[in-house]
């Protein structure tokens, strides 16, 4: 998923839609979602009731694991972000205008 690294690089909207057609174009991608620093949504490719529940915990996520990072050392900075469970493997790469989540399904074969 070397992608979603390069979404540090996007500066226009333009750039967001294509980097989330590449996204989609991976094995087993979900769902995209996007969000400025505040949460809120700015792309999405779930649902509105789904996109609204996972930018909102992302984010809440996100916002954590930032301020554990910076408890730990307060030199770094949270960079990426990636969790797995028995169905999903959910990747975030938070930046300091926005954040952009790619959620997967992980087939038999990843377990």
């Amino acid at each position: 998923m070397q992608e979603i690294h390069s979404f540090q690089k996007v500066s226009t909207m333009v750039d967001v839609d294509e980097t989330i057609k590449r996204l989609q174009t991976q094995k087993d991608v979900v769902g995209v979602v996007i969000m400025d620093t505040k949460g809120r949504v700015i792309r999405s490719t779930l649902d509105d009731e789904t996109t609204t529940q996972t930018s909102t915990l992302l984010h809440q996520l996100c916002d954590k694991s930032a301020w554990v990072v910076k408890e730990m050392d307060p030199t770094n900075d949270l960079t990426f972000l990636r969790l797995r469970t028995k169905k999903n493997e959910i990747m975030v790469a938070p930046n300091k205008d926005y954040l952009m989540a790619v959620l997967t399904q992980l087939n038999s074969s990843s377990k």
